[in-house]
């Protein structure tokens, strides 16, 4: 499609359009954290526990970068 090979369109999918998503989460665990007035611990709790899967997606993906699996 376009030129690009699946194995492409899939790379690409898996980082930025995954990336995008994360980041339109984490705009919506602020959004859910600042409409229920959690405060400042309330809000990192928030953040820590929804937003931890997140970290270990980003830690697989520089993990395969830097041994170039």
């Amino acid at each position: 499609m376009f030129g690009f090979s699946e194995e492409q369109l899939a790379e690409f999918g898996m980082t930025f359009g995954l990336g995008a998503f994360m980041l339109y989460m984490l705009f919506i665990i602020g959004e859910l954290a600042w409409k229920s007035k959690a405060g400042k611990l309330g809000t990192f709790i928030l953040f820590f526990v929804l937003a931890f899967g997140m970290l270990g997606f980003v830690a697989k993906f520089i993990i395969q970068k830097l041994w170039g699996i």
